[in-house]
């Protein structure tokens, strides 16, 4: 059944919740603002909040959540940027987001181009730029999978086996 363990011990990690806009500045930014409160609620630590026309990506860095960059237009281009950087893509992120999303929006959901996966054993999360859209992507998808409680399994606990390649240490207290 899935859930929360209460028996184990939870692991913070650390974020780095990167916007990608040419339009935005910090200031203005809700998408961002919201991703940062929500992960810090988690209990999480945000490490790094930027905003930048460029995607950059710190080795040190579990997790990176981009936001804004992922429609139709043709500034739109997050998802051709990031993408070829995955080692290995998360298609069923992309699906589970439309699954989440459909009851919200009908047949809006069509026009997301979210992403994600894995580069250099870092997780990459590319939201749409809608404050609801990172709404739902944090509070029904990711809040739960970056938790390494929760059951019956998560992206943290195989986390120490994602860099083996690199023996890079990273959540403490995660068993294999």
């Amino acid at each position: 059944m899935a859930g929360i363990d209460e028996t184990k011990q939870f692991v913070p990690l650390k974020f780095a919740v990167l916007t990608i806009s040419d339009t935005r500045s910090l200031k203005d930014d809700k998408s961002g603002a919201l991703l940062v409160q929500r992960i810090a609620a988690a209990g999480h630590l945000v490490s790094e909040r930027s905003l930048v026309k460029d995607w950059i990506a710190d080795p040190m860095i579990d997790v990176i959540i981009t936001t804004g960059g992922t429609g139709f237009t043709g500034r739109d281009v997050t998802p051709e940027a990031i993408e070829p950087l995955f080692e290995k893509k998360m298609e069923a992120f992309s699906a589970l987001f439309l699954v989440v999303s459909f009851p919200k929006i009908g047949t809006s959901a069509i026009q997301s181009r979210a992403t994600a996966g894995v580069a250099g054993s870092t997780y990459i999360f590319c939201l749409p730029g809608s404050p609801g859209a990172c709404k739902d992507a944090w509070d029904e998808i990711l809040v739960h999978q970056l938790d390494y409680r929760h059951g019956p399994c998560n992206f943290v606990e195989i986390m120490p086996r994602l860099d083996e390649h690199l023996r890079r240490e990273k959540a403490k207290g995660a068993t294999v």
